[in-house]
């Protein structure tokens, strides 16, 4: 990691800038495929299964023999961990149902929300070079709290043409309806648009590599919606004197883990700390089975030295991690400063890894600086908030001449005759 020490402001930007492809030439690519898919349906998708994923795939759609074999076929102990994961981000995610007071804003007019589950959505788990189960938990399990009538998942096959067991063990213990062998872009463009056997949806759930997505951004166009441009995972430490270099770099690892195209970030307030880091990274690296993708991120990402706790906040805000690890005994106080993150993770004994698997959270985030703007997943993702007004004869009589007086100042004389016809008639 290259180290850079007490950087004026002004460079932050430069310094803080994610590893992005050529925008351009990204949407061109997806929005080919994106095309095919809308062309050929079924067809292309086995297609581009056999170009990208080398498997040749007869059904799209898994069986539930498949389903029921996998659930069956995993390790005892993996099925309870999981277990205790549902439980968790079941709890922490029913709290997050809240049945909304009617509110009279004058007498007789009376208003209110409904929380409504979106009838159809789609969950995207990425393949690649590790199972994400765990991600299949952090969508299907917000997606049943909040009742959503049709829960589709597509994830891509390995190269025996199978999802793996864990993913479709996770499926089967939260409820996900129906799962389709089939990843990347044109697994975003089917659960847009709809294929002989994939039903279209309205609103598509997961992260992805940066070709996912550039999908996800591009099939808004269509009309669907989506939770969040979330692409590679980051992560990012604030650790002061107090810290302990090990657990540190043990975190720095667990994201850069993820891939090469991940990041990792390291703002620190002591002099000393990039030097201890830089030996707990080398120790813990050699014994990683995925050094190659580690070192790869590792050679992407920077530390950063800062005159103190407050700059080192700023910077951070700036940065808008997807993960913020606060790795300091002033934790809770310096989380109120706390701007830009999808999820925060305080004190020496509070990994990020728990938040990705267990603690209740979810781990579906904004990365690359969406955290300015973005919220992670939660039960309101697959809600829509519907509003309802109900209004009296004596509510008219007292509203009614308000809106027909702005109505009347906007031009719009229709809009002035819906209150006064009824006005009349009282």
């Amino acid at each position: 990691m290259e180290v850079f020490r007490y950087p004026p402001s002004a460079s932050w930007p430069e310094l803080l800038k994610r590893p992005v492809r050529d925008s351009r030439v990204l949407e061109s690519q997806v929005s080919a495929i994106i095309e095919k898919v809308r062309a050929g349906g079924d067809e292309a998708l086995r297609q581009f299964t056999l170009e990208f994923d080398k498997t040749v795939i007869n059904d799209l759609r898994v069986g539930e023999e498949e389903i029921s074999d996998a659930l069956a076929s995993i390790d005892p102990d993996l099925k309870k961990a999981i277990q205790v994961a549902i439980d968790n981000i079941t709890k922490f995610h029913q709290q997050q149902l809240a049945v909304e007071a009617r509110v009279e804003t004058m007498p007789g007019v009376e208003c209110w929300r409904k929380s409504i589950g979106i009838e159809r959505v789609g969950l995207y788990i990425p393949g690649g070079t590790a199972p994400l189960f765990s991600t299949v938990l952090m969508l299907a399990i917000p997606a049943r709290i909040a009742g959503c009538r049709e829960v589709i998942l597509c994830s891509p096959p390995g190269k025996d043409g199978k999802i793996h067991r864990a993913v479709l063990a996770a499926a089967a213990l939260t409820g996900v309806g129906e799962i389709f062998r089939v990843g990347g872009v044109q697994a975003i463009a089917a659960m847009a648009i709809g294929t002989q056997t994939i039903p279209g949806v309205f609103k598509i759930f997961g992260p992805g590599n940066q070709y996912v997505t550039t999908a996800k951004q591009l099939i808004q166009k269509e009309g669907v919606a989506i939770d969040m441009p979330a692409g590679p995972s980051e992560v990012a430490i604030f650790a002061d004197l107090s810290a302990n270099a090990g657990f540190v770099a043990a975190d720095l690892l667990s994201q850069a883990e993820h891939g090469s195209d991940s990041q990792v970030l390291l703002v620190t307030d002591d002099e000393s700390f990039p030097d201890l880091i830089t030996k707990a990274l080398d120790l813990q690296l050699e014994a990683l089975p995925r050094k190659e993708f580690a070192s790869a991120a590792l050679a992407k990402s920077r530390i950063i030295v800062v005159s103190d706790q407050e700059e080192g906040m700023e910077l951070l805000n700036q940065y808008a991690p997807e993960h913020l690890i606060i790795a300091s005994d002033d934790a809770l106080k310096l989380s109120q400063k706390v701007v830009n993150a999808g999820s925060v993770f305080l004190g020496h004994y509070t990994p990020e890894s728990a938040g990705d698997y267990a603690s209740g959270t979810n781990h579906t985030l904004p990365t690359n600086g969406y955290a300015r703007a973005y919220s992670g997943v939660s039960v309101d993702s697959f809600i829509k908030k519907v509003t309802f007004q109900s209004i009296t004869r004596k509510g008219l009589e007292r509203l009614g001449p308000t809106v027909k007086i702005m109505a009347e100042a906007e031009g719009l004389e229709a809009h002035a005759r819906a209150v006064s016809v009824r006005l009349d008639k009282i």
